[in-house]
């Protein structure tokens, strides 16, 4: 029986945050056959020109942010090579109801997204009661430590803390340990009890003459 695939959003931003989310992801929410979308919605340009200025400025939006989603994509493939990969790069409002309609219209299974001062996800959880059934699916807000802790791996073998605070934010916040390697001792080399053979000198006794 073939399992389903699952499709799961990764909401690409400028922002360490929202790269840590990926990798996050990437290691605790993907399994094989998984189909990861980067979507990456740059702001509507606002400001007064002639419709050529509005144009340019636009198209220039659109390339920086296919560019930063491609920066994901090779984070995906150096971790995961197999993982299978699309690009959504399109204009949209800072509210997050952009966001909201393309993942309604993705079907994803999950959203993944960096949690950070100017996040989206605030506004949307001022203004929606239910965030989870705006969506239809499940949100995972990943979030960078206010202080640094134990030095550990974020994504194997430390446990995130996760808290899906329905009382004030309805969606699941994971608040990780900072993404610090930890120093790894140098291997110790084992003692060798016999040396090399071909350092050995052999020395004879001479017999005693009887």
């Amino acid at each position: 029986m073939e399992m389903e695939v699952r499709r799961i959003v990764v909401v690409v931003e400028d922002v360490e945050v929202a790269r840590t989310a990926m990798i996050w992801a990437l290691h605790n929410v993907l399994r094989y056959g998984d189909l990861v979308t980067l979507l990456h919605v740059f702001p509507a340009n606002t400001t007064a020109g002639s419709k050529s200025r509005h144009r340019k400025k636009l198209r220039l939006l659109r390339l920086k942010g296919f560019q930063l989603a491609l920066s994901f994509k090779d984070i995906c493939i150096h971790s995961f090579p197999n993982t299978k990969i699309e690009i959504v790069v399109t204009e949209g409002d800072e509210e997050g109801g952009r966001i909201t309609d393309l993942v309604r219209q993705i079907g994803a299974s999950t959203l993944v997204a960096g949690l950070h001062d100017q996040s989206f996800l605030y506004r949307l959880a001022m203004a929606h009661k239910n965030i989870g059934n705006n969506f239809n699916c499940k949100v995972l807000a990943i979030k960078q430590p206010t202080s640094p802790s134990t030095s550990s791996s974020p994504f194997s073998s430390s446990r995130p803390t996760l808290s899906d605070s329905s009382t004030s934010m309805d969606f699941s916040q994971i608040e990780l340990s900072s993404l610090s390697i930890p120093e790894v001792p140098p291997p110790k080399i084992p003692y060798q009890v016999c040396p090399d053979p071909s350092a050995i000198i052999w020395r004879s006794r001479r017999r005693r003459n009887q």
